[in-house]
């Protein structure tokens, strides 16, 4: 495979209603796209999902774009590659801008599977016809607002309730949700708003019978969190830690947690999403998919990936329609009861609507 063409493009969507969690709140969503050409004309399509302020890490839409451009569409145009594996290596001498690097890796995994007439989830090893997804709520402006709307999801079919805690909106919360709804699978996700100090805090969820409290601590820190799983019966699961298949290993060797969510931007692509999966596999640790907001693209190859055998937990892909008025793909994604049916188009197996993302392109370049 030799990409000949690379389009990069600056697209803004906006979402149905604002996001809120413990690090800000937003509604129109910028990202990148880049669509990877080969001699044939085939696309492949890839999605950035680091936000236009470093609130999740490092990472910003202009970033992306300064290493994209100068770095690492240099480093992958007109190569000869014949394992899409080879990305992740070809770009390892780059140090982090992981976010930057998956764009491009997941471009080319669509392309291959689409010149082997497979769908991405056969190319990545996946199994599953159907994956089970469950839905992030962000922090509301009243309790009664939550409800409404986790009720709204429990009759929707979602699997699992996933709610947006921070210190004065956690404890009194999660009580009230877990009153109202006593069998729903519930985890809490604080976006690492606490600090070893607040042990006892955090200790008070344990009533609650949570599936797991997502990354409680400093985003870099795994130390901490092996203390504080200690002292606590909710299992942990970490996300901004773990960046690499080298920090899942050391997470897990430590103590630091019992779940892991991998999140293919914020681990530099599909292929380590792959590794830590097949590792955490190995050592008896779950994992689940988590969400960055992405439009249909990025929403793909979540699916994607999550049909790998250890993706036991309902992951954060929600359908389409819970953020955008009109995706990017056709069809769009879909969740009836609580399941999205896997695709068996070859590559991602949704098709970019290319009037629609023409639409909310504010910036487009072309290198070949």
């Amino acid at each position: 495979m030799i990409v000949k063409e690379i389009t990069l493009r600056h697209v803004k969507m906006k979402m149905k209603a604002p996001f809120t969690t413990s690090f800000g709140t937003f509604q129109d969503k910028e990202f990148l796209l880049l669509e990877a050409k080969d001699n044939n004309g085939i696309s492949g399509w890839g999605e950035s999902v680091a936000f236009h302020s470093p609130w999740y890490n490092e990472e910003t839409l202009k970033t992306n774009w300064h290493m994209l451009e100068d770095f690492i569409i240099p480093s992958i145009l007109n190569k000869e590659i014949e394992q899409p594996e080879e990305v992740f290596e070809i770009l390892s001498y780059i140090r982090k801008n992981n976010m930057a690097k998956s764009t491009i890796e997941g471009a080319v995994w669509d392309l291959f599977a689409k010149q082997k007439g497979i769908p991405l989830a056969v190319a990545l090893g996946g199994e599953k016809k159907e994956i089970e997804v469950g839905i992030s709520i962000g922090i509301q402006n009243t309790m009664d607002d939550l409800l409404q709307l986790v009720d709204e999801y429990v009759n929707d079919g979602y699997k699992r309730m996933k709610i947006k805690i921070k210190p004065g909106w956690d404890i009194e919360v999660m009580r009230e949700v877990r009153k109202h709804f006593p069998h729903v699978p519930l985890m809490a996700d604080a976006n690492s708003a606490y600090r070893l100090k607040d042990v006892d805090q955090l200790k008070a969820l344990d009533e609650f019978d949570l599936m797991m409290i997502e990354q409680p601590l400093a985003s870099d820190d795994i130390v901490d969190h092996a203390r504080l799983q200690k002292e606590i019966s909710t299992p942990i699961c970490l996300d901004e830690s773990i960046h690499s298949y080298e920090d899942a290993r050391k997470a897990i060797e430590l103590g630091s947690c019992k779940i892991i969510n991998i999140k293919i931007g914020r681990v530099g692509g599909l292929t380590e999403s792959k590794r830590i999966h097949d590792l955490c596999q190995k050592q008896g640790i779950p994992v689940w998919c988590g969400g960055m907001l992405e439009s249909g693209v990025g929403r793909a190859h979540n699916i994607a990936l999550t049909t790998l055998s250890n993706f036991v937990m309902p992951g954060d892909t929600a359908g389409s329609s819970r953020y955008w008025d009109q995706d990017i793909i056709e069809p769009e994604v879909v969740v009836e009861n609580g399941i999205i049916t896997v695709p068996d188009k070859p590559g991602i197996g949704y098709e970019p609507n290319r009037e629609i993302i023409q639409q909310f392109t504010a910036y487009e370049k072309s290198y070949s």
